[in-house]
């Protein structure tokens, strides 16, 4: 149907975030193909051969979060899960839906009638009123700066996971490290005709993970911070290997390496280890660079990263 309808048309499931991009007229396709009724999109399946665990995209956010399987080998990514919007949309929205969340923005994510007053921006580059449009948020920037706001995504980072994507030509594997893109208008490696189909989360046996979100509120906001935390440690207490992703700071959830240095081979349960994550957290916030793009002062989300790494590591730690 898509490769029938070319552009015309786009994919939708649980609808919680492109219905509303659609009333403010940021997506005006004029068919929807709805994914609800594929079976093969529903299911989660431990792999034959016990290396791991798989989940279609279908599935809803409020079963990733409950599923017996997932909170036992990925506590991570079944808490981002379950803090992902209310409830009720949890019941409504997938997890392929979050993982593929379009970008936000201050200056975008508004009615189509306060977006037009303004001359539009970058984003909505498909309107004829776009010529000379500018990024609102640093006027002199080439590219978008909308931000990436999926809680599930860093998790999916940090755990090595690999996309499943399918199209009528066949189908590909792409890393979720290479998934998301650091630009807020081609933020996806994935075609407007291909199909998120599934995700394969590789088992890690002896590794602890956690997942922490700043928003707002507790419920139906989007993240201004993400922070992701995978560790393996030794028997000693020493950091084997580290994974730190940041999300909700960039157009794409963002690996902290330079910060992960700082953690492998030494101790995390020591006297002194306390400096060592304190001062991991640190290099870790560089990555951040606020901008005016989304809820709360530039000031303090720069300082939550911070606080927000050091607590995330020590509650991994417990």
């Amino acid at each position: 149907m898509k490769a029938e309808c070319g552009d015309s048309a786009m994919f939708v499931s649980g609808g919680t975030d492109l219905f509303p991009n659609m009333k403010r007229r940021q997506f005006t396709p004029k068919i929807l193909i709805g994914l609800r009724k594929l079976a093969e999109l529903r299911s989660i399946s431990l792999d034959d051969s016990g290396n791991g665990l798989t989940i279609g995209s279908g599935v809803f956010l409020s079963e990733v979060a409950e599923h017996l399987e997932i909170l036992k080998n990925f506590p991570a990514l079944a808490k981002a899960a379950s803090l992902v919007s209310a409830p009720q949309l949890r019941n409504m929205g997938t997890i392929g839906g979050n993982l593929c969340l379009d970008t936000r923005c201050n200056y975008y994510n508004q009615t189509f009638q306060w977006r037009k007053s303004l001359g539009f921006c970058l984003k909505k580059t498909e309107s004829p009123m776009q010529n000379g449009a500018i990024c609102w948020v640093a006027r002199s920037s080439p590219k978008c700066l909308a931000v990436s706001s999926s809680d599930c995504a860093p998790v999916m980072v940090a755990l090595d996971t690999e996309f499943h994507l399918m199209n009528s030509d066949g189908k590909r594997i792409v890393p979720a490290g290479e998934f998301y893109k650091n630009d807020g208008m081609d933020f996806l490696n994935k075609t407007p005709d291909e199909l998120l189909v599934s995700i394969h989360l590789p088992f890690h046996e002896g590794w602890r993970m956690n997942y922490r979100k700043l928003s707002r509120r507790d419920s139906i906001d989007f993240p201004v911070l993400g922070v992701a935390v995978a560790l393996r440690l030794d028997t000693s207490g020493n950091c084997m290997e580290a994974r730190i992703v940041l999300g909700a700071v960039a157009s794409c959830p963002l690996r902290a390496f330079e910060a992960e240095k700082l953690l492998v081979g030494g101790s995390l349960t020591a006297e002194g280890s306390l400096t060592r994550i304190e001062n991991t957290a640190q290099v870790a916030a560089k990555l951040a660079k606020p901008m005016d793009n989304t809820d709360m002062t530039l000031g303090f989300r720069k300082k939550m990263v911070t606080k927000f790494v050091a607590e995330t590591i020590k509650e991994v730690l417990k």
